[in-house]
């Protein structure tokens, strides 16, 4: 039977045709999905799936449940696995129990993330398979066969989907959801689950003993697909692959194709593809990791052979498509190019900045923070939604999840005098901030911390987190008080606000800011969007005659306000949170009756 699905859903049947009995993961653009689509899917099994508090502490869940003899899942988008990498690195050597698959989603182009990281460096790094699909179809299918590669060499097995195959649909196979055993035992063996120097050494050993027979394993894999025709060639992975063939077809052109799906690459077809051709192009998004093992093999394969792609052909940094893969073939064919869709709408359309959704309690809490610390002040700011307030002035860095609080005490520590308010998420905190709070209070740092508490994970789908007393199947499940959390993490002054009462949110910032030393404030208001979907009705507000035109509310930056013929007005995006009538000198806008 086949269905229509996206790459993510695609994902989620695979892994349930395998048998998977425990999914750990933490929500992240382009990953989300996954486990959303597990959770729907499901149906009767019995299988456990969390959102985890990090992605550390997911794959620590998968990997314990793997040694339990139950097939386990983790996952997470790239930059995530950089949280996860302790574990990655030496769940390597101590290995699995059932099948263990790492999914690490890929971001080419940053369209929601903070770098472009590869995820197959990783790979190489801790000697760990890595399966690369190019399509949805072949992402359901690596996801289950992940499970039989990990159990065959008792190793993780990672699948790394990107942005292009996550978010895409197509047509897949699909079969029934396994039932799924969960009456496992851990069975104690010290030298295999005791990561102890004594241990690791033979560990390691083992591990590279593996990587010759997994390469064998692999080279036969169904990803893996040469067609030899002309004597120039095309080297192409992952989704790379799918672009390479819809521009052959194009281009009408008698080139040799190599599609790889697989980590450790083939070598025999590479070498194979080296024999025939005289020139290739190796195709694939970010870092050359097939690159670098082509010009290998070639040294003693075909040493003059030409081989192009990164070296101006293929850019390093950025996602693929059609046209750009096809015209770096024309040029390597001496065939005329295509303008791309960049080139063709350059500038036609208008610039749009980030910006918070109408109504977002956000908005509020930084006008507050601004008011009260002033434009000489430092805002370190941390992932999620409120980094869309980069705008307001309230965003002066942004690393990784929870370094808002731990770049603020660095600042504060290198000599830097000034007021220093920085900010991040409920879910964030929770993720990697707690750490963060704890190392303040301990070394003395004199900043204020704001929760912009919105009771959701927003910015990745609205997913709970341990704030909200619900779990990522939809049971209640205890609620973390963050106003505890951070008293016993060591913060002198906790207060709690509601950001739409702006003047009780601006007195609570001046608190904070003359607070000798580590300070909380904790604005609370739940995401407009997500209360509008459990029914909240808006109040509606109008700008009357007394506008003077001073142009505040605009400058506020909530998109619900625009600005004609001299004075504001309020559109149909208005959520009625009423803050802007509390900022207007004029006291012209009011609440519609």
């Amino acid at each position: 039977m086949r269905e229509y699905l996206l790459g993510n859903a695609a994902i989620a049947r695979g892994l349930l045709e395998a048998g998977v009995g425990v999914v750990a993961g933490y929500p992240g653009t382009p990953s989300s999905e996954i486990i959303e689509n597990i959770v729907d899917l499901k149906g009767e099994a019995t299988l456990h799936v969390e959102w985890s508090v990090n992605e550390k502490v997911a794959l620590e869940v998968a990997a314990g449940a793997s040694w339990t003899g139950c097939r386990a899942a983790a996952t997470m988008k790239h930059v995530g696995l950089n949280v996860a990498a302790d574990p990655f690195m030496t769940l390597a050597y101590l290995g699995v129990g059932a099948g263990l698959v790492v999914i690490s989603a890929d971001d080419p182009y940053c369209h929601s993330s903070q770098n472009e990281q590869d995820s197959r460096r990783y790979c190489q790094f801790a000697a760990i398979p890595c399966l690369d699909p190019k399509n949805p179809g072949e992402a359901k299918e690596m996801a289950a066969y992940a499970f039989e590669l990990s159990e065959r060499f008792n190793i993780p097995v990672m699948l790394r989907p990107t942005t292009r195959v996550s978010h895409a649909r197509s047509d897949v196979e699909v079969s029934d959801v396994r039932s799924v055993n969960r009456l496992g035992r851990f069975i104690k063996n010290p030298a295999r689950r005791v990561a102890l120097p004594v241990h690791a050494r033979p560990l390691h050993s083992e591990l590279l003993a593996k990587q010759a027979i997994l390469e064998e394993a692999l080279e036969s894999a169904p990803w893996n697909r040469l067609v030899l025709r002309g004597k120039v060639g095309v080297i192409a992975s992952g989704i790379a692959g799918l672009y390479a063939e819809e521009a052959i077809a194009d281009l009408d052109e008698e080139i040799s194709v190599l599609s790889l799906g697989t980590y450790p690459l083939p070598k025999k077809l590479i070498i194979r593809m080296l024999e025939h051709v005289s020139r290739v192009m190796v195709i694939e998004e970010l870092e050359p990791v097939v690159e670098e093992q082509v010009q290998i093999l070639a040294r003693t394969v075909n040493p003059n052979i030409e081989i192009l792609g990164k070296n101006g052909f293929i850019p390093r940094e950025g996602e693929l498509d059609f046209l750009l893969v096809r015209n770096a073939i024309a040029r390597m064919m001496a065939r005329p190019e295509r303008a791309t869709l960049a080139s063709a709408a350059s500038g036609i359309l208008p610039a749009r900045p980030p910006s918070l959704c109408p109504g977002c309690s956000h908005r509020a809490t930084y006008y507050a923070m601004k008011k009260v610390f002033g434009k000489k002040a430092i805002y370190p700011s941390d992932i999620g939604c409120y980094t869309m307030a980069v705008n307001m002035g309230t965003v002066d860095t942004c690393l990784c999840m929870g370094a808002s609080i731990t770049l603020a005490s660095g600042i504060r520590h290198g000599g830097e005098e000034e007021g220093i308010c920085c900010s991040l998420g409920d879910s964030t905190f929770l993720h990697g901030g707690m750490t963060g709070l704890l190392n303040a209070a301990y070394n003395k740092a004199r900043i204020t911390v704001t929760i912009l508490d919105n009771s959701t994970t927003a910015m990745t789908g609205h997913q709970p987190n341990p704030g909200t007393g619900m779990t990522a199947t939809g049971e209640s499940t205890v609620q973390v008080s963050l106003e505890d959390l951070a008293k016993a993490l060591g913060a002198g002054l906790v207060e709690t606000v509601d950001p739409y009462h702006l003047d009780e949110t601006i007195e609570s910032f001046a608190r904070a800011k003359e607070h000798p030393g580590l300070s909380v404030i904790i604005a609370r208001q739940p995401c407009v969007i997500k209360a509008r979907k459990k029914g909240a009705r808006p109040k509606s507000f109008r700008v009357n005659e007394d506008c003077v035109g001073c142009k505040n509310c605009v400058n506020f930056g909530c998109p619900a306000i625009e600005f004609d013929n001299d004075a504001a007005k309020i559109n149909m995006l208005c959520t009625g949170c009423g803050v802007c009538a509390a900022i207007c000198p004029a006291n012209a806008i009011l609440e519609a009756i």
